[in-house]
């Protein structure tokens, strides 16, 4: 199967980002965002857990593999981090707003107290995988920044992650490199500016997380961004 690029528009804050447009088959794959997936057309078609599901919009929870089997209208396609947002949050934004436009729903979600961080250790780790993120995040340094023995650090990321630190840190380098290109990067320097070995790297991992190639998604998109 041929898998088509993302097209459209991107509203990308922090935390979330929000797709307009075309968003095309992709490959299974599985990402730590929330995704919500609004058809302002047909319906689209997503393989999830074991079945093939058709619909207007189509909540997928964070890590759940999934795959975008057809899309033949546009999309509106909402992505949320899980430590800021729920899953439920992004239903509940969708039921609160009379137009479901990407720039009133990105105000809506700016509008929406986020979730708590349930330990300051956690937010001083985070910083710290940001901070390193250009190079080579030593699990140690997080540790230490969270003062936090690495033992305690990976069960810390486990229970209220979800995730062990080596894929967080795979996901936010991920997220830096999308955001570098964006900027204006090419795949070959945003994936270094982001920690990743190569470009090939960066690809592979984009392919994993989001079913996509970078190469043929990411140059065809017009941004707003909302830091």
């Amino acid at each position: 199967m041929q898998h088509a690029g993302w097209q459209g528009s991107v509203w990308l804050a922090p935390d979330f980002a929000i797709l307009h447009g075309a968003a095309g088959a992709t490959a299974s794959h599985a990402h730590y965002a929330h995704q919500l997936m609004l058809s302002t057309g047909a319906p689209f078609t997503v393989a999830l857990d074991g079945a093939v599901h058709t619909a207007q919009h189509l909540l997928v929870a964070s890590l759940r593999p999934h795959a975008i089997v057809a899309a033949p209208a546009p999309m509106l396609t909402m992505y949320a981090e899980p430590q800021r947002f729920s899953a439920a949050a992004l239903l509940a934004v969708l039921g609160e707003v009379h137009s479901p436009a990407p720039d009133t729903l990105a105000a809506a979600l700016q509008a929406r107290p986020s979730l708590p961080l349930p330990d300051a250790r956690l937010q001083r780790a985070l910083e710290q995988v940001d901070a390193l993120l250009s190079g080579k995040v030593s699990a140690l340094a997080v540790a230490e920044a969270a003062h936090l023995s690495l033992s305690q650090l990976e069960r810390l990321f486990s229970a209220q992650l979800g995730l062990p630190v080596r894929r967080l840190v795979r996901w936010r380098r991920l997220r830096l490199a999308i955001r570098l290109i964006l900027l204006g990067s090419t795949l070959t320097d945003a994936a270094h500016g982001a920690g990743f070995a190569d470009a090939a790297h960066f690809s592979r991992t984009m392919r994993s997380l989001f079913g996509v190639r970078a190469d043929r998604s990411l140059r065809h998109l017009q941004v707003t961004f909302l830091d």
